[in-house]
């Protein structure tokens, strides 16, 4: 766990260093950071989907992942709690900056592989790499949205920390292709999360947050009964 704890303390240190720098940034250039963000977003979310895609063994879960877990969402409105919920800590657009920091830090290759490396092999290059590029994303996105940020680091820890502990607990059933089919859903959620953020569309990405959990539920059924 200390690479998830290295994660951590480096997201805490970029919102600390990117909310100093926000108070000095006038509005024209935290547009255009914000503007940066949305891009950057989009370009790792196209990414992710374009990386991992070609390898699917399961060419319509994605699909169906997205639909159930709209349903859900949508069911429970998350995106409308979660907003709720912040605002009442936060004035302006953070709930929109902390659904972005928790997607890009949460859902990436070296975010669920780094827990995985480190339960299973004792390998925590990936985490201490994430951890990195971490520090340099919540710098800009807290100069953005401000000190906020930060709290995205518990959301974090309490991520890998689950996928740490599934991955000592099951080692012989993980295989690459749940992680493949998490990882298109992770990129389509980011691409969504960049559209927002520029403006272009605006999705209630945390309602859509549900489909992540469709893909380990199919595996699991797979595994029970062996099928």
């Amino acid at each position: 766990m200390f690479g998830t704890v290295f994660n951590v303390l480096m997201i805490i240190l970029g919102s600390s260093i990117g909310s100093v720098f926000k108070k000095g940034i006038k509005n024209e250039y935290q547009e255009i950071l914000m503007n940066s963000m949305g891009l950057a977003a989009i370009a790792l979310g196209i990414n992710s989907i374009v990386q991992h895609m070609p390898s699917s063994k399961y060419p319509v879960l994605f699909i169906v992942s997205l639909a159930l877990g709209a349903l859900i969402g949508q069911r429970f409105n998350l995106e409308l709690k979660f907003s709720k919920i912040v605002s009442r800590f936060s004035k302006g657009n953070l709930a929109e900056g902390l659904s972005t920091a928790i997607l890009l830090f949460c859902i990436g290759s070296l975010s669920i592989l780094g827990p995985v490396e480190a339960a299973l092999n004792g390998n925590m290059t990936y985490l201490f790499a994430n951890g990195m590029l971490d520090f340099i994303t919540s710098i800009v996105l807290a100069s953005t949205f401000g000190i906020g940020i930060a709290f995205s680091a518990l959301v974090l820890f309490c991520w890998q920390g689950s996928i740490y502990l599934i991955a000592t607990l099951i080692e012989n059933s993980l295989n690459t292709d749940l992680m493949n089919e998490i990882s298109i859903i992770g990129g389509i959620l980011i691409l969504c999360s960049g559209l927002s953020i520029l403006g272009i569309k605006k999705f209630k990405t945390l309602n859509l947050l549900p489909a992540l959990a469709v893909p380990p539920l199919m595996f699991l059924i797979l595994f029970v009964f062996n099928l």
